[in-house]
């Protein structure tokens, strides 16, 4: 019988493992992203990971329901994809209730996507996201609001506005140049796609002259979308941002966004580092997306009347922790466990039991050292775990009841009963 192969250690392709220093990282940047969230009054939400195929097909890019999303059938002949973005799942959940919904709402979710993508720096087929969302709001208000959002996460975790832009344009700019230059509805979402691609392509215009198989049209659209440089909307959003704290906006028509959905404006924050030039967040403006939900073209707002306005962005994991690295702004490791107890022998294990438990009553977040190993071996690897202290307990502290407790990053040691421990360790975590 020839010998089963042993699995590899190795994760799936464009997946990660998360190691406590990983997640420790992870949850900085969720950390951060919920509180800035929870400032502006939004309320989280999740699903499942599992929706509908047709979710997708309608709105979503079809670059990505054709190449790029994990689809399959499962037992009950049903086709389901693993969703590869927030968006359409919260148009459902808000159509699924859109009379109980009070308007407009604000909602936010940091959850996992899956893209069968071709993984390079910045991009992998498992991701984590921020989508923060305003649904029932109409105004220019609520497309400056979702960019100071993204702005105020951004400074949130350290970043100057030097480090980054708000580059933003509008949809109905490209609609409008489109129809100046003739080209037929149905090419509109493909060449949105092809524009937004066009800083990873050598020759935009040939792809487009290809696409439409008109090179003049293609040519005359390049030219209109470089004479165009703001837009009277544009300049009022500019001026909602400054009252906002945000000043690093740049009115920029490359910017167009993948999915076919947006309907108004559209944004992107962009690193400014020169080893890491890419999109770090993203978004916009949204209005018919919930109408797909509608039956017989009926409406499905509240009011019986037209489309429900949405807006909002997606802030990625990968691209966030990738800024950063670039900009050294990366937390240092700090273990969950506070203070590490070292069980010099045997016969002092049941003490060390009790007081570990006994701290933490107290909330002291106290882990014991079972390996019986020399008292050096468990203070090195206290160390090695970055546990700022320790406590060695051997017969003496047992019998006294009194216990020092030594710093390990200054060496500074003090003595004290059980009962001040806590009181030590909280005044010297600060």
């Amino acid at each position: 019988m020839s010998e089963r192969k042993k699995p590899s250690t190795d994760p799936y392709k464009g997946v990660r493992d998360f190691y406590p220093q990983d997640q420790f990282v992870q949850r900085y940047l969720f950390e951060h992203m919920e509180r800035v969230c929870e400032l502006f009054g939004y309320e989280e939400y999740n699903a499942s990971v599992l929706e509908p195929a047709e979710l997708y097909r309608s709105k979503t890019s079809e670059e990505i329901i054709n190449e790029q999303t994990y689809t399959f059938t499962d037992r009950g002949d049903r086709e389901v994809t693993l969703r590869p973005e927030m968006t359409p799942t919260f148009a459902r959940m808000v159509a699924a209730r859109i009379r109980e919904i009070p308007m407009p709402s604000r909602w936010y979710s940091i959850a996992n996507f899956f893209r069968y993508d071709r993984t390079q720096k910045g991009r992998l087929r498992e991701f984590w996201q921020l989508n923060a969302d305003i649904v029932g709001a109409a105004g220019i208000e609520a497309d400056a609001e979702v960019i100071a959002l993204s702005h105020a996460i951004m400074r949130a975790m350290g970043a100057e506005e030097r480090d980054f832009e708000v580059r933003v344009s509008d949809r109905r700019i490209l609609d409008a140049i489109y129809n100046n230059v003739g080209l037929s509805l149905e090419m509109h979402a493909v060449v949105t796609r092809l524009l937004d691609k066009r800083a990873k392509v050598d020759d935009i215009e040939k792809l487009l002259a290809e696409a439409i198989d008109h090179p003049t049209t293609a040519k005359k659209l390049l030219a209109e979308l470089e004479r165009t440089t703001s837009t009277a909307y544009l300049e009022n959003l500019r001026g909602q941002l400054e009252l906002m704290g945000v000043h690093n906006m740049v009115v920029d028509t490359q910017t167009t966004r993948g999915f076919d959905y947006y309907t108004g404006m559209v944004f992107e924050l962009f690193d400014t580092h020169e080893d890491n030039r890419r999109s770090l967040a993203g978004g916009g403006r949204y209005d018919n997306l919930l109408s797909m939900f509608s039956s017989g073209g009926a409406s499905i707002s509240p009011g019986g009347g037209g489309s429900i306005p949405a807006v909002g962005f997606a802030m990625g994991d990968v691209t966030a922790r990738d800024f950063l690295e670039a900009h050294d702004l990366l937390p240092e490791y700090v273990p969950a466990t506070e203070l590490m107890i070292c069980v010099v022998e045997p016969e002092c294990l049941t003490h060390a039991q009790k007081l570990a438990q006994d701290l933490r009553r107290e909330d002291v977040a106290a882990a014991i050292n079972f390996s019986g190993k020399r008292i050096g071996d468990q203070i090195r690897q206290a160390d090695k775990m970055k546990v700022p202290f320790i406590i060695a307990i051997g017969s003496k502290e047992r019998l006294e009841g009194r216990y020092t407790i030594k710093n390990l990053a200054s060496g500074d040691e003090r003595t004290v009963s059980a009962d001040k421990i806590a009181d030590h360790l909280f005044s010297s975590l600060g």
